[in-house]
């Protein structure tokens, strides 16, 4: 496979190029870095943040938006698609890199995760990129700055000229679209942590809704949580039957059928004091390839219509 990080900046110079008809924003920094506002003081929109999730995924997924349907209101989905799971959702996508440098907090995805490669994932898949430019997209309130892209360069292996960060609040509609399509992800994610080899998973599909957008942070990242959650349906074909599959689902943990904001506020909004098993989709059809076919978990409709505040 060559560099996932030489396939996201592909993405990044058509984002960079059409930013206009993105209603996002790109400039450079002191250092020589470039920031891509895709939803912190930009507006952003559908197609800025599907075309952000492609290169979350190193350009090794196809992510679009299709009609949809909760409690009788038509909501838009994302959906997404790769024949590179392992690589394109674990090495990539995975949000797998806590940002905090001096006063910034952020939570870093893509595919500069790939040149650190310190995470398990990389070790078990064998992956390790090399490339003299990377991306790592920032989900956070302020834009990054100097001090964050140095702070990227020195742990990828890079000159600071040569990173890009595209930056997204939560609350944004952009930061509702990637978040939708991290559904695949999250469920590659738990069969990982369930010991299964991610390599012998041949294909991915996942949907979830597009979460109304709220500027406050913490609505936001209770609605964008619950729209995978609890609307998020998985596909997923597989070479080699397993025992946990049902496992996978958001379905299979006790915590299912509390709606994100309770669960965030029990752990004093830590995002880091709450279970990983939490996050995942609510649905998954694992198929078996020459084998069974596991229809596991299901959606809860009015949790979602609680929790994006739906009225009639």
């Amino acid at each position: 496979m060559e560099s996932l990080n030489r396939m996201a900046l592909e993405l990044v110079d058509e984002a960079m190029e059409f930013a206009d008809e993105l209603a996002i924003e790109a400039f450079e920094l002191d250092n020589g870095g470039t920031v891509l506002d895709f939803g912190v003081d930009a507006t952003g929109g559908y197609e800025a943040g599907l075309l952000l999730a492609e290169i979350q995924t190193g350009g090794l997924a196809t992510v679009q938006t299709e009609a949809g349907e909760i409690a009788g209101a038509s909501v838009p989905h994302v959906t997404l698609h790769t024949d590179h799971p392992a690589l394109g959702l674990l090495c990539s996508q995975k949000a797998g890199w806590e940002v905090s440098t001096d006063s910034f907090e952020g939570l870093g995805s893509g595919p500069a995760r790939a040149l650190v490669a310190e995470e398990d994932e990389f070790h078990e898949l064998e992956y390790f990129d090399e490339f003299d430019l990377t991306v790592l997209s920032v989900e956070s309130i302020d834009l990054p700055g100097d001090r964050i892209a140095e702070h990227v360069a020195e742990q990828a292996g890079v000159e600071p000229s040569g990173v890009f960060l595209p930056a997204y609040a939560t609350g944004s509609t952009v930061g509702s679209v990637t978040a939708a399509a991290r559904a695949a992800e999250l469920a590659v994610f738990r069969l990982f942590e369930l010991g299964y080899d991610v390599r012998n998973v041949q294909s991915a599909f996942g949907s979830a809704p597009i979460a109304p957008v709220s500027y406050d942070e913490s609505v936001a990242m209770a609605r964008t949580n619950d729209a995978v959650a609890y609307g998020g349906e998985v596909h997923l074909t597989v070479a080699e039957d397993f025992e946990e599959f049902d496992r996978v689902p958001s379905s299979a943990r006790e915590e299912y059928g509390t709606p994100f904001e309770d669960i965030f506020d029990d752990a004093g909004w830590d995002f880091y004091e709450v279970p990983e098993t939490v996050f995942a989709p609510a649905s998954v059809t694992v198929d078996v390839v020459d084998g069974p076919t596991h229809v596991l978990g299901e959606t809860d409709e009015e949790v979602l219509a609680e929790s994006f505040g739906y009225r009639s």
